[in-house]
């Protein structure tokens, strides 16, 4: 009949507002995502939702892909874990979940280091982590 959920009485508020939260944050729009993004090797194609490097595809879950988006969108700037947390996952940031910390782990091991052996996205300590952009050729 369309319902959501259901929630009988007796109830907790706190138990109402934690799914009323939990409604609005299914129905929340999507992040938007560019529809291309490439910095370096790595291309992000949005309206397809795929990713390249060096031409060949990496297989990312729609987490992984949403992160990437995110880190490249402000490449070489750090992004908090709050707002990657938010953005990303759809949900408030616990200073104890390492949810985050994880996909960022996958995504690294999927697209590997930069070619001159640098970590493509970098953990900033106590602030957050960013994409790094590739060195320039000539630059030492």
């Amino acid at each position: 009949m369309g319902a959501d959920d259901y929630l009988p009485k007796p109830f907790d508020p706190a138990e109402l507002v934690a799914r009323i939260r939990a409604i609005l944050r299914r129905s929340a729009p999507l992040l938007p995502v560019p529809a291309a993004l490439a910095i370096g090797d790595i291309e992000l194609d949005g309206g397809s939702r795929a990713v390249r490097r060096q031409g060949a595809p990496v297989d990312l879950t729609t987490v992984e892909f949403d992160l990437l988006a995110a880190l490249m969108r402000v490449g070489g700037t750090t992004v908090s874990r709050e707002d990657l947390v938010r953005t990303v996952l759809g949900r408030d940031f616990s200073p104890f979940d390492r949810s985050i910390d994880t996909h960022v782990c996958n995504l690294r091991r999927k697209l590997g280091p930069l070619a001159d052996g640098r970590e493509r996205i970098k953990g900033v300590r106590g602030a957050g982590y960013l994409y790094a952009a590739p060195s320039k050729p000539g630059s030492a």
